[in-house]
């Protein structure tokens, strides 16, 4: 799993993880990892396997393999406890985590991420990307067609170099990775428990034109944490640090202040 390097002498502030969604890479962060840089966070930005410059390596598909990946960076960076951010895959990635790690989390960000485990129909779904996306005389085809999804009608509307971005990320992805992510989210457990012991401060964010995972599932994920708090973006779909990043830095901000001001840090910055 490859991070991008903290900054030095920024340790007395709350470490950030920033977790990518499925066919993008640690890249989608860049705003908020600028943004929460410049106030004295430690950000670690990371290509989850497959993805950006991180191998895919040969383990079989599962999403414990991504949290111990995470474990073995932060221990490589020398962080213990951090705060989760986590992106629709990255959302799922950071549940993961959490179930093996919870001792190691001091806060938590979910986006667009289920607390549930997939319906059969939905992980068959999954698994039918899987196969097709792998296939040369399917992939540029389905790659066009689910890749807009992503975005809100109007982001697509709007701004159609974020779509043409976004495109780009996913027809560039290896195949055989999109595969290996689509088949461990299949797999992924129902996470309701383990949200629901996870007594830390917790933000959920949605975008209300999400055509993947919908607001009312994401108040089902902030309802579950004991200490959830749900955002809702009126403009954004799936991608909100692409779609909204002013609104989703100031987000984070404010968790991170909370959890700063609980360990008896100063922030000593400016609001975001």
């Amino acid at each position: 799993m490859t991070a991008s390097s903290d900054l030095p002498g920024t340790r007395h502030r709350t470490p950030v993880v920033l977790l990518h969604a499925l066919s993008l890479h640690a890249s989608m962060w860049e705003a908020q990892e600028r943004a929460l840089r410049a106030r004295g966070h430690p950000v670690l930005a990371v290509d989850q396997r497959g993805f950006g410059e991180t191998p895919l390596g040969d383990s079989p598909p599962c999403l414990d393999v991504i949290a111990d990946d995470l474990a073995r960076t932060l221990d490589e960076h020398g962080m213990d406890r951090v705060v989760l951010a986590g992106s629709s895959m990255g959302g799922y990635a950071a549940m993961a985590f959490l179930r093996r790690c919870p001792d190691r989390v001091a806060g938590l960000a979910l986006l667009s991420a289920r607390a549930t485990a997939d319906e059969p129909e939905a992980a068959a779904q999954r698994l039918t990307f899987a196969e097709l996306v792998q296939d040369p005389a399917h992939r540029p085809a389905i790659v066009e067609r689910v890749t807009p999804l992503l975005l809100a009608h109007t982001t697509r509307a709007d701004h159609p170099e974020l779509l043409a971005r976004v495109l780009a990320d996913a027809h560039a992805a290896d195949p055989a990775a999109l595969a290996w992510a689509q088949r461990a989210i299949a797999a992924r457990p129902d996470s309701t428990d383990v949200l629901s012991a996870a007594r830390i401060p917790a933000l959920v964010i949605a975008g209300a034109q999400d055509a993947l995972v919908t607001p009312q599932e994401s108040r089902y994920v902030a309802d579950v944490l004991p200490h959830g708090r749900l955002i809702t973006l009126p403009r954004a779909g799936h991608l909100q640090p692409l779609e909204a990043p002013e609104e989703v830095t100031h987000a984070l901000c404010g968790l991170l202040d909370e959890i700063d001001a609980a360990a008896g840090i100063a922030s000593g910055a400016r609001a975001c």
